[in-house]
């Protein structure tokens, strides 16, 4: 049986407008990071394990490692622009095609409420976006 096309195989158009909300208090959640993603932001800011931990980690209520938040919901990494851009975790380079919004056109949409650069700009292909899916990290995966 042949596989339905899903909703976005024209592509999507997206160009980020340097808003930020992505990355500060407007719509706070985790932001996941591999084992891998901690070795590498450690190195970057270069703090030992320990000590990054204790700085930059928590856990989720499954007890997966995601950055800390800022009290008003920024991440941890914010100041006037992410201080780790280069060494940034997957969860953020992927951003906006994630799974859950690309669930179903009613969730791009609902994206748009806060990031100004859905359905503008750049088109996507359906194969950039498939392989930004395939390369996304999980909580229990690598880099």
């Amino acid at each position: 049986m042949p596989r339905e096309p899903v909703w976005y195989s024209n592509g999507l158009r997206f160009s980020c407008h340097q808003c930020n909300n992505c990355c500060r208090g407007a719509q706070p959640g985790w932001v996941y990071v591999s084992p891998a993603q901690i070795v590498r932001l450690e190195r970057f800011v270069e703090l030992s394990p320990v000590a990054f931990k204790e700085r930059y980690l928590t856990q989720d209520e499954d007890k997966d490692p995601v950055l800390r938040l800022k009290p008003n919901g920024d991440c941890i990494f914010w100041e006037n622009g992410c201080t780790v851009y280069a060494a940034r975790p997957r969860q953020c380079r992927t951003f906006p095609f994630w799974p859950e919004t690309l669930e179903s056109p009613e969730a791009w949409k609902e994206l748009r409420t806060f990031c100004h650069g859905v359905d503008q700009g750049r088109l996507y292909a359906l194969s950039e976006i498939k392989s930004t899916l395939k390369g996304r990290a999980t909580p229990s995966e690598g880099s």
